[in-house]
This record gives structure tokens, sequence and C-alpha cells, in this order.
């Protein structure tokens, strides 16, 4: 389905949209992804493009945000216009059916859900999640060296430190909390 010169164009594409550093994380979420997908059994190669494409969206600025959102009929929340940048998962997702042709259902939530996550996630949106805040370019996000060993241990359990981690940095920082973080954590509490 998505053989290597699909992926090769892909990354390729990619490059051209993001910055440097942005870019390499790109790669390094998708890396990460697939060797998460080897662990838990699920598709590797839609998990390394899904990785590949979580933040093809990052690089808008707020305006373009919130312009390309409206465009492609995403809800916004008062919190999104207040943090436009949250809504690069579900601009993103639009961005890859539309501009790269992804049609595969479970990749698009993956790339839509990345940021805070979601009740009932698939196991694919759960990898790229997880990927996304342990991979190896990653060094400040809180609990890192903890998270990173439990990854591939008890994937409900990293995710449930993960969100409990990114809550309490948040509040630490005084930034806009999204409120649906808290919906998340009491569902992954009780996974």
């Amino acid at each position: 389905m998505y053989d290597n010169e699909f992926l090769e164009k892909t990354e390729e594409k990619i490059k051209k949209m993001l910055k440097k550093k942005r870019f390499r994380h790109t790669i390094g979420v998708a890396h990460t992804a697939a060797c998460l997908a080897m662990c838990y059994g699920e598709d590797c190669r839609r998990a390394y493009l899904a990785g590949l494409l979580h933040d093809v969206a990052k690089s808008l600025s707020d305006e373009e945000m919130l312009k390309e959102s409206e465009k492609y009929g995403i809800p916004i929340r008062p919190f999104d216009r207040q943090c436009p940048s949250m809504l690069h998962g579900a601009l993103g997702a639009q961005i890859a059916k539309h501009e790269f042709g992804i049609k595969d259902p479970g990749i698009l939530d993956a790339i839509a859900n990345h940021t805070v996550g979601r009740v009932g996630m698939s196991l694919l949106e759960e990898i790229v999640f997880t990927a996304d805040y342990i991979e190896n370019g990653r060094f400040k996000p809180p609990g890192l060296f903890e998270v990173r060993a439990l990854a591939f241990k008890d994937l409900k359990a990293c995710i449930s430190l993960i969100l409990t981690n990114t809550l309490e940095y948040v509040k630490s920082t005084g930034e806009e909390l999204d409120e649906k973080i808290f919906e998340v954590i009491d569902h992954y509490k009780k996974a």
C-alpha cells in the first residue's frame, strides 16, 4: 500500500514544507512510531507514515492555521482561537488527505489526535501520540526517561503518564490548557 517510493516522495515533500528542526523531529517520530508498531503488532508502514505527517501543518502561522481550519470545516473552539497552534493535528489530517492523498482513516485519526489524544484512541493513534513525546530528539518533556522505558512495556500506562506529566508541566508554565486533557486522563487512568 505505502511502498518505499511513496514514503520517500512524502519525506521529500515534507522536508520542503518544514523547518530543519521540525523535520528532524518528524523523522524521529516516524521512526519511533514504526518501532512501537513492531512492539505492539501494528502495521509499521502506517505508523511510519502517520508519524511522518503528524506535524505537516505545524509551520503555519496562527492566522493561517485558523483560516485553513475554517476552509476545511474543522470545528474551532474558543480555546483553539486562543491557541491556534493546537489545531495543527486536525488541520494536518486534512492536509494529509487533500495534499498527500492519504485515505486511510486510521492514519488520518492518528495525525488529528496526536496532541492531546482522545478517549477511545486506536492502537495507531496511541502509538503516534506516544512517539511524538518520546522520539530521540526530545530532551525537555517532563519524566522523559521514565516514559521512554514504559513505552515499550505498557502503552496505556505510558499514555496516562504522558498526559499527567503534560498537565503538570502546562500548569507550571501558566500556559492555556486544553480542557479536553482531563477527559482523556480519566479514561487512561482507568485503562
